[in-house]
This record gives C-alpha cells, sequence and structure tokens, in this order.
C-alpha cells in the first residue's frame, strides 16, 4: 500500500544513506556476493533518478573469514583485526565489481570514531564525501576494523551510519537489517505481532519493543537501530528501518510503500558544529555551575563565564568537550572549553578581567563560548518534536 506520507519522504530524499548490516550481507560461507549485486542493481536506479547515495557496509571481517578459509568466527580482536585486513579489499571489489555493469564508481573510507570527534579531521572527512558525491561517486564507509580498538570503536554501524549522515547532511537514512522492521512485540513468542509503521516519537514503549527483536549476526540490533534513529531525527533526517534480505526493497520504499519502519524526523534544528558535539563527541569532564550560571546558560543563551564555575571534575585540554551540571548534578549541556581542566581550576568564581592576572595570559573572555555549547533539552526537545 502507498503512504503518501512516505512518498513525500523519499520524494525529497536526494542524498541517501544506505545501511547493510553483516545479517543481511554475511551467509555462511563468508559475504553473499548475490546480495551485493541486488543491491547494486537497486542503487543504481536511485542515481539515474538523480540520488546521491552513500553506502555504510559491514562485511570486511565475514569476507576475509570465507578468503581464508576459517572454520569459526574469531573471537579475540587481534584476529578480527586481521580477518577485516585479509577482507576489506574483497569487499570493496565486490561492489566495484556490482557497480561496474552500470558504469558507476565507488570510493572506499574507512574510519574511526576519533577521525569524527576531532574536528579538523570532521571536516576533511565531510569535504572527501561532498567532493566523491559532487564526482557521482558511491563512498563505501566502513569501520577500520584493521586499527580499531575498544577506545575508538563507533560501537557498530547503525551509530557510523547515523553519524554519516548527519557528516553529509543526508536528507534519508535506511537502515537494512535481516529483519521486517520494529515489531509491537516478539514475532517468535506472539502470532499476533506486527510491524510498527510510523514511529513519530521515541520514548520507553517503543524502546521496550526493541528489546523483545529478534536478535541479529552483527554487533548492533534493534536498540542500536533506535538509538541511530534518535540521532538523526533530532538532526532533521527521517531514518526507515528494512529487510535487506527482500526483493527489490529499496524500489518498495521509493515507491512510498509501507515496507519496515519508518521513524518521523522533526526539523533541522541544530547546525552542522552543534550536531558535531551534541551526537559525535564524548565528555572529557564535568564543570559544576552556581545557579546564576546555569540560568544564564539554560534562559538567555549566554556564554559561560568562569565567575560562575563551582568546581570542575575531570581532566582535560583546552578545546575538550565538557559536561555543565547545575543543581543536584542536573546535565544542562556539552560545550568545548576555552581552558584546561588545570587552567579552570585556577579561576574558577573569578571575574574574566581577573584570568590574565592569575594564569599569566588569556585565551578568552568565556570559558565556553555560546557558539560552542549544546543544551541538552534542545537535543531532547528535537526529539519530542517528532510528534506524539
Amino acid at each position: 500500500m502507498i503512504s503518501q506520507e512516505r512518498k513525500q519522504v523519499v520524494d525529497g530524499a536526494q542524498r541517501v544513506v544506505i545501511k547493510v548490516g553483516s545479517s543481511v550481507l554475511t551467509s555462511k560461507h563468508g559475504v553473499d556476493l548475490g546480495i551485493i549485486n541486488r543491491l547494486c542493481d537497486e542503487i543504481s536506479m536511485l542515481r539515474e533518478q538523480g540520488r546521491q547515495v552513500v553506502i555504510v557496509s559491514s562485511g570486511a571481517i565475514a569476507s576475509g573469514i570465507r578468503k581464508i578459509g576459517l572454520s569459526e568466527i574469531p573471537k579475540t580482536i587481534p584476529q578480527k583485526q586481521a580477518a577485516a585486513a585479509v577482507g576489506q579489499g574483497s569487499l570493496i571489489r565486490a561492489y566495484e565489481e556490482a557497480f561496474r555493469h552500470y558504469d558507476l564508481k565507488v570510493a572506499q573510507i574507512l574510519l574511526t570514531s576519533e577521525d569524527l570527534t576531532n574536528r579538523r579531521r570532521y571536516l576533511n572527512a565531510r569535504h572527501t564525501l561532498q567532493t566523491l558525491l559532487d564526482w557521482g561517486i558511491i563512498p563505501v564507509v566502513n569501520e577500520n576494523d584493521t586499527v580499531v580498538v575498544e577506545e575508538i570503536k563507533f560501537g557498530d554501524n547503525d551509530n557510523l551510519s547515523a553519524l554519516i549522515a548527519q557528516l553529509t547532511e543526508a536528507d534519508l537514512l535506511i537502515a537494512l537489517t535481516d529483519i521486517d522492521g520494529l515489531y509491537d512485540s516478539d514475532p517468535r513468542e506472539s502470532q499476533d505481532a506486527s510491524i510498527i509503521t510510523v514511529i513519530r516519537r521515541i520514548d520507553r514503549e517503543v524502546e521496550g519493543f526493541a528489546g523483545d527483536q529478534p536478535g541479529v549476526t552483527g554487533t548492533g540490533g534493534m536498540v542500536s537501530k533506535l538509538l541511530a534513529a534518535k540521532k538523526v531525527t533530532s538532526a532533521g533526517v527521517p531514518m526507515i528501518i528494512a529487510n535487506g534480505r527482500s526483493r527489490y526493497i529499496l524500489k518498495q520504499i521509493f515507491d512510498g510503500e509501507e515496507v519496515g519502519t519508518l521513524f518521523v524526523s522533526g526539523e533541522r534544528r541544530l547546525s552542522s558544529k552543534k550536531q558535531w558535539i551534541a551526537h559525535t563527541l564524548k565528555p572529557q569532564g564535568e564543570i559544576l555551575l552556581d545557579e546564576g550560571a546555569a540560568v544564564a546558560l539554560k534562559l538567555r543563551g549566554k556564554s559561560l563565564l568562569s565567575t560562575g564555575i563551582i568546581a570542575v571534575r575531570g581532566k582535560f585540554e583546552d578545546g575538550a568537550p565538557v559536561r555543565c551540571l547545575g543543581n543536584n548534578e542536573e546535565e544542562i549541556g556539552i560545550g568545548l572549553v576555552n581552558y584546561s581542566a588545570e587552567e579552570i581550576e585556577k579561576i574558577k568564581g573569578v571575574r574574566s578581567h581577573k584570568i590574565e592576572e592569575i594564569l599569566g595570559y588569556k585565551h578568552s573572555d568565556e570559558v565556553i563560548h555560546r557558539d560552542n555549547f549544546v543544551l541538552s533539552e534542545t537535543v531532547a526537545a528535537e526529539g519530542e518534536s517528532q510528534g506524539t
């Protein structure tokens, strides 16, 4: 059945990020080349329609397992990294050969979270992706499993796809998995379980549904997809979860058919830089504020000055993302500091004109400038704007 709401969403999607999970690409023999060929066939139709496409693809480790001839999935991190190193070339070659039939070129982009948490590298990645899209080339993005360790992991490709959707200012994120969408109960246990076709707000009830869904073979699951949906919809990007093993799934989606689950987005509110601060960076410390500073940040849109700081927690350098806390440990927001934790400890509670006298120099009057600060309630409100 054609949905006018979906038709409106997909008709306006000129730039699309398509995440293909391990559960879609992987068979007992490794990467399923038939699935890759079929998806590339459908993506070529999107390109013929004038749409730009970015693929976020799992499958490097599975491809390596097949190529090496391993009898089981590697268990240690070095083994997984080695399998990824062997498989990554085969994976990108499979995409390259599949798209060659349609005279389309691909480019491999391997990232770690450090590449996106560093502002300069984030912008470099953004410019590279933009240039590739301008050239009509299809970027194939994956986490750089050959070098990644726990501290720099994205977590899973659901999270990575959400960050790429924001990075590229996409109009739509499609997450292809091995189930038909989000069910209202576990379909393995209830014959009455049905797909939720549209979600306008991700609340506790919806999160509860995700915990009951059948597991997938990759590192992500339905819970991680909901977290990705929260990120992108708060940035104004709708998301669809659908079964990537269904034939013509992308055609059905772009015809406006009610397949999978659509997460409706709110209006794009945050700037690209503030999206980066809110959704990509991991806070490295905390600053406790007095009531006046908390009000100035929350209600007046002001910058944070040293005079309103009560205490500092953690060790961090200038430029680091830091949580700002008010009364009763309430999180007010996250911002980029102009001073290190050691420096803030020395200037807390004093007026800005005293900073140079205390430190012997002054980077800025503000500890956190308002342009580098994101209110927690702003991000929450964007999630709420998905509707009820």
